[in-house]
């Protein structure tokens, strides 16, 4: 990765406020330094109150963009510090809007050129409701009419298999344990936005309260036990032969997931990233993937998992989609199928 002293941005600080004016793009090398640029703010005037993010000169946006913000509004509150954004342009503020962040921090809207503009909403006005059209181009399969068409006839033909496993496995989750028969969690989809994602419950009914008493197996943010009391008998099983995933091709069909991509993290996961890490973010997350085919039971370190969503991100075509489908089916059928 590039050095973060090769990015630059115009910061002064005065008295008890600093001033960032941010450049054309804000990617992975102006976050990471941007991130290092606050918090040398902080080690420099412990007195800091406020910290100000001109967006004026900003034309693009990725993930790595959004992850930097998210880290300096925690380093604000944790310094008791505010932060403001101002002139953010429209393709900014689809980027906020898109992942709730508008509601989260304090903007100041750019005044654009058309006066019928309602400034008093951020992220609601008719520009930025246009501007969702032209949603950020954060990698070439997020606009690939293609891809989007593979994923809605692929999740049609998904559902109406899943509808016949529901019969069944319904069931036998019934007669198991009584509780319900879909789980849904929060993760998150591009660019962090969040969705609920819908599996065939393979763990008890008070899994996520119990998460604390199970030890994670797994280096960095991602949570694995390979041994985790909290999965049920049949459960054991849908994860083995993958079944429990069958749900998701609804989030397909919504658009919140595509049926090849990177893994899709939860909130508590991201919430532990560097500014690099959100890289990953910049595709649509998958039922399946490249961690999916290269052994998703053995990957055990969270560099794994970022440097496979990487490879994917840099291999992608509509046919490398279709070869991971494929590879999938083989997996699924070998002794390396199991849960991630």
């Amino acid at each position: 990765m590039t050095s973060p002293s090769q990015a630059s941005f115009d910061a002064r600080i005065v008295e008890a406020m600093g001033t960032i004016s941010l450049g054309k793009t804000f990617t992975v090398l102006e976050a990471v330094a941007f991130r290092q640029g606050c918090e040398e703010a902080f080690e420099q005037t412990p007195n800091l109150r406020e910290i100000v993010l001109d967006f004026a000169k900003t034309q693009f946006i990725d993930s790595s963009g959004i992850g930097a913000l998210v880290i300096c509004h925690k380093l604000c509150e944790s310094k008791s510090a505010q932060l403001h954004l101002i002139n953010v342009p429209p393709q900014v503020m689809v980027a906020l809007s898109l992942t709730e962040l508008d509601k989260v921090f304090s903007i100041r809207e750019s005044t654009p050129s058309d006066p019928t503009v309602n400034r008093s909403k951020p992220g609601r006005s008719p520009w930025v409701q246009n501007a969702l059209e032209n949603r950020p181009e954060t990698h070439p399969s997020v606009r690939s009419k293609a891809k989007r068409a593979m994923d809605v006839i692929g999740a049609l033909v998904g559902l109406a298999i899943t509808a016949i496993l529901y019969v069944v496995i319904g069931i036998i989750i019934k007669l198991d344990d009584g509780g319900p028969i879909l789980f849904g969690q929060i993760r998150c989809s591009w660019m962090g936005k969040r969705f609920k994602i819908w599996k065939f419950r393979s763990m008890v009914t008070d899994a996520e309260a119990r998460k604390q008493e199970v030890a994670n197996k797994i280096e960095g943010p991602l949570f694995k036990n390979d041994e985790d009391p909290r999965i049920t008998r049949i459960g054991k099983f849908l994860r083995r032969t993958s079944l429990d995933e069958f749900p998701q091709f609804w989030n397909v069909l919504k658009g919140d997931m595509s049926l090849v991509g990177t893994r899709p993290p939860t909130p508590d996961e991201i919430e532990q990233y560097e500014v690099s890490q959100w890289q990953r973010l910049n595709v649509k997350p998958g039922i399946t993937g490249e961690w999916q085919v290269n052994g998703r039971s053995k990957v055990t370190s969270f560099e794994d998992v970022i440097r496979l969503d990487l490879q994917y991100q840099r291999k992608w075509s509509l046919m490398y989609d279709v070869q991971l489908i494929i590879k999938t089916a083989l997996v699924l059928f070998s002794k390396d199928s199991g849960a991630m």
